[in-house]
């Protein structure tokens, strides 16, 4: 028989499903609950989660809220997207990179708390209860782990606002009903996903989108500004140095009023199923042609192209959740290398929707004008030693279609 629980740390985001998590956790579990609530930029009021943890029996110093975008953005989206990191060819892994920072900070306060719980509001569906919980294990092997979507015996939505209703728990009136879509947020993205959205065959109702116009509505003038790197991450925009989360702010800016940065996808869940999503992600869009627009001049092609074929490995290890694993940290060690010499500045041009970069410069560019240009360089370079060149790569294809020949 396993030892009763004693105190639990939720992730709570003061929303209906956590709040009634909560109560579910006192009432089940007879434990002490600590909340732990997360600033990632998701652009709202945090405040209500404390009076409503409040409000459901959490004493004021079990009540963790912490704003946690500087670190978010530099120590998570940055490293990210050194590697240029898309899976399955678009999705900027907005959600995904969220995660492991909260299930971090929860082992960190349960260790400061004493306690021997953590719990996580992911449904029995999705990825993100994968990703909470190898998080956890990384960091606390022997930690207990409370999936309420996987142990209770509501059936329902009814049911869910049925049991809130007995034990106090506020509903806001658009809760009464079935949401039209579920949403997640962070400084980096937005997620919308379900019921209106269900249906890969119709397009995603305007509604929807909350981090972008529409680029039919953005303005007929683009928008040109540089991008300073120095050592893959971006530092200044206009040349004014911001913070990381500054920097990512002000890229949404920018992309929000261009229309930059909509997704509508069908994408491969861990768990097994296809599942259609909405995203929006309008700085991570700018930010990842930037980058590859520095790297375009500071990296060689050899490091360029061994970079490209390790990344769809390194993005699908930060979608299934494997954050703390070995092999993504030796990912990312490789990746880091390659990033030394990754400065200099970029002019970026936005325009209903689009990103192209045109402009790079670099003092540790690579790009010699005097080797590529048409016309009679300073540097030596002999077309000659090009014949050489092609006979030897040509060498395997001329003996095959000399065998083929002899054998028609």
């Amino acid at each position: 028989m396993p030892a009763p629980i004693k105190k639990v740390v939720l992730a709570y985001s003061g929303g209906l499903d956590t709040s009634i998590i909560l109560k579910w956790l006192q009432t089940e579990y007879q434990a002490e609950v600590i909340t732990f609530t997360a600033d990632l930029g998701q652009g709202e009021e945090l405040s209500p989660a404390r009076d409503k943890a409040l409000l459901l029996g959490i004493k004021p110093e079990n009540i963790f809220i912490e704003d946690v975008r500087e670190e978010f953005v530099r120590d998570y989206v940055f490293p990210m997207f050194r590697a240029n990191t898309v899976y399955e060819g678009q999705y900027l892994l907005g959600t995904s990179i969220a995660r492991p920072l909260i299930a971090k900070k929860q082992i960190e306060i349960a260790r400061k708390v004493g306690a021997d719980a953590v719990c996580h509001g992911a449904t029995g569906k999705g990825n993100d209860q994968v990703r909470f919980e190898l998080g956890y294990y990384a960091l606390e092997p022997d930690i207990h782990v409370i999936a309420p979507w996987r142990e209770w015996d509501f059936k329902s939505r009814e049911k869910l606002i049925e049991f809130a209703e007995q034990h106090q728990i506020p509903i806001s009136k658009d809760k009464r009903g079935e949401a039209p879509f579920s949403v997640d947020a962070n400084l980096l993205h937005s997620s919308s996903e379900g019921k209106v959205l269900e249906d890969p065959a119709v397009e995603a109702p305007e509604f929807v989108h909350m981090r972008t116009i529409s680029p039919e509505d953005a303005p007929d003038k683009p928008t040109v500004f540089t991008m300073d790197f120095e050592g893959g991450d971006p530092v200044a925009i206009d040349g004014a140095k911001l913070s990381p989360a500054a920097l990512l702010t002000r890229l949404n800016e920018l992309g929000h009023d261009n229309g930059v940065g909509r997704l509508d996808l069908v994408e491969n869940r861990f768990v097994g199923m296809k599942s259609r999503g909405v995203y929006e992600t309008p700085g991570g869009t700018i930010l990842l042609a930037a980058h590859r627009g520095i790297e375009s001049i500071t990296l060689d092609r050899g490091s360029m192209h061994t970079k490209d074929e390790l990344m769809p490995r390194y993005a699908e290890l930060i979608y299934n959740g494997f954050w703390f694993a070995p092999e993504r940290e030796m990912l990312q060690a490789a990746i880091d290398f390659t990033q030394k010499l990754v400065t200099g500045r970029v002019t970026v041009k936005l325009y209903k929707g689009n990103v192209t970069i045109i402009g790079r410069e670099s003092p540790y560019s690579l790009y010699d004008q005097d080797l590529v240009t048409f016309e009679e360089g300073k540097v030596a370079y002999d077309h000659r030693d090009a014949a050489g060149f092609i006979k030897l790569n040509a060498l395997r294809l001329r003996v095959a279609a000399k065998r083929d020949r002899r054998n028609p």
